[in-house]
């Protein structure tokens, strides 16, 4: 089975040949995102390090569609909602809001932390197995809540 990057190189060169030009852009920066990611560590990413490149690019996507839509610039927040889609075909499916509660109070139950200062061990037990599945900022924002409770 190929890996995560192989499988967008293959739809890269599929949408090459179909002429879906803002597809063949947004496989091409996911690409080079990872490339660059790699040259960064000297070395070759697993699907799981590719994934969290991935989960980035999806993450800057989101902030600059609403960053645009504040500003009125539809087009640009248009373009970005395009490479997002595509980024998105290559993330794990997303969790539901009861499987991510379900996962922090199996963290809280499992790392012992009872106060905010043991929130660092929660999202470190929490983010290999949310990477690219949910957003971990929001995550992060219910952890904060349900550990000052």
């Amino acid at each position: 089975m190929p890996g995560l990057l192989e499988r967008i190189q293959d739809e890269m060169k599929a949408a090459l040949k179909a002429g879906d030009k803002p597809r063949l852009s947004a496989l091409r920066l996911m690409v080079a995102a990872v490339k660059q990611a790699q040259i960064d560590q000297r070395e070759t990413l697993d699907d799981t390090e590719v994934v969290a490149v991935l989960d980035r690019m999806a993450k800057q996507r989101r902030e600059s569609i609403e960053q645009y839509t504040q500003a009125g610039r539809t087009d640009l927040a248009d373009k970005e909602r395009a490479e997002l889609a595509v980024i998105q075909e290559f993330l794990p499916q997303p969790l539901s809001e009861a499987e991510i509660e379900a996962l922090i109070e199996q963290a809280v139950a499992e790392t012992g932390a009872a106060s905010m200062r043991e929130m660092g061990r929660v999202m470190g037990w929490l983010k290999p197995r949310l990477q690219g599945r949910a957003d971990m900022s929001a995550v992060s924002r219910r952890v904060r809540e349900r550990l000052s409770a």
